[in-house]
């Protein structure tokens, strides 16, 4: 191939490049950017990152301009004999050591600076929330208030959170970008992170993930951070403390009703922050079936989804494994974040929840579904649960709210 035409096929790929950049960059929605902070703690990230970013940026051009100049000013012309060797100099050698020596410094400085604010202790008096990575979802206690849930934090603009990160089982990543820098979430060994959401934005809701690979479903392990007003969160640790609606007692029956507690309304999540997830192909379920709450208490209490998940006020589910379902029915969203939770997407998740995210613990429940990861199929000999039975499970834990 000729340079000539190397040159243009190069310079159409490159204008393809800088065509696809400036698309982008004309979408004003970034709701996962970390150069938009909300909190203290990202402004200090965002600071550090500005400042690095400039001088990085000076000494770029600086470079470029003295190889440009040296390629052309000193470039092999014709007739030209062998320039004079330089075997060594004492001056040049020290400049170029001082040279990156100076700059060091003035990207050390901002740096440690950054990192002691960051490494600092939480001020005296702040929210602290105890976050567990499991294989692949995120569980949340509120030592303070005694609630645990799953996926979905609350917070309070204007109060200063702090964050307790451990991992039940291998290295996973903690990280709300529009909130605040990731930290590690490690085995045997607590982590800490804080900050304060600013004032201003109550009534919102940011996107959260594990930004460390720990396996299949890695990219499925999402959370939801809302960020409410003091008298919304009170309101909604006050619903949260409260056991879930169906008691221990299975003959007892089930009160309707509204929700107890404050719930971010679903009508203002924003698109960003709903998940879009397809269903896998060949996942179907009964359509018309139409569950029964009472019935799904009996069947979830005598099936085994007791040994794996906790609902507060019924003694028989106290199973530590799975995430804690007191208040399930009010939460956005199901599987971390990955399928919205509505009736449907549940209904396909008991069904078979390792067809729709790949290798996690939950096991295939439903009658003659095929389990990807024993690779064999489910029976009522061996606990499945019929299209029915898990329609009557559904209803009853829409109803947990």
């Amino acid at each position: 191939m000729k340079g000539s035409d190397r040159l243009r096929r190069l310079a159409s790929y490159a204008f393809v490049a800088v065509l696809a950049m400036a698309v982008v960059a004309c979408n004003e929605a970034h709701p996962n950017s970390t150069l938009d902070p909300h909190t203290d703690l990202g402004r200090e990230i965002d600071f550090l990152w500005n400042r690095l970013l400039l001088l990085g940026t000076i000494v770029f051009v600086l470079v470029e301009v003295v190889l440009i100049y040296v390629v052309f000013r000193y470039r092999r012309r014709e007739n030209q004999e062998m320039p004079p060797q330089t075997h060594g100099s004492t001056r040049l050698e020290i400049a170029w050591t001082l040279i990156p020596a100076v700059i060091l410094v003035f990207i050390a400085v901002p740096t440690v600076r950054t990192i002691f604010i960051t490494q600092a202790h939480a001020a005296p008096g702040s929210l602290n929330i105890e976050v567990t990575g499991h294989q692949w979802w995120w569980e949340f206690r509120y030592p303070d208030y005694g609630v645990t849930t799953a996926n979905e934090i609350y917070i309070p603009a204007g109060r200063t959170v702090n964050f307790r990160l451990r991992s039940a089982d291998v290295i996973h990543s903690f990280w709300a970008p529009e909130l605040g820098g990731k930290r590690d979430v490690v085995t045997n060994r607590t982590n800490y992170m804080w900050y304060t959401p600013d004032s201003s934005i109550s009534s919102n809701v940011w996107n959260g993930f594990c930004a460390e690979y720990c396996g299949a479903s890695h990219a499925n392990m999402r959370f939801r951070v809302f960020t409410v007003t003091r008298q919304q969160f009170e309101s909604w640790v006050a619903g949260q403390k409260l056991p879930a609606r169906f008691g221990a007692a299975v003959s007892a029956a089930p009160t309707a009703g509204t929700q107890s507690g404050y719930i971010f309304p679903r009508e203002q999540v924003p698109d960003y922050a709903v998940p879009h997830s397809p269903i896998p192909s060949g996942l179907k379920f009964t359509p018309g079936l139409t569950g029964n709450a009472q019935r799904g208490l009996k069947v979830f209490t005598s099936s085994a989804c007791i040994g794996c998940h906790a609902i507060a006020g019924n003694p028989m589910a106290m199973g530590t494994t799975g995430p804690n379902l007191t208040h399930v029915g009010s939460r956005l969203t199901i599987a971390a974040g990955r399928f919205p939770n509505a009736a449907a997407y549940l209904a396909l998740w008991i069904k078979n929840a390792r067809a729709m995210k790949p290798e996690i613990i939950m096991p295939t429940l439903g009658v003659d579904e095929y389990d990807p990861v024993l690779k064999t199929k489910v029976t009522a000999a061996t606990g499945g649960l019929t299209d029915q039975q898990i329609a009557d499970i559904v209803a009853y834990l829409t109803a947990l709210k």
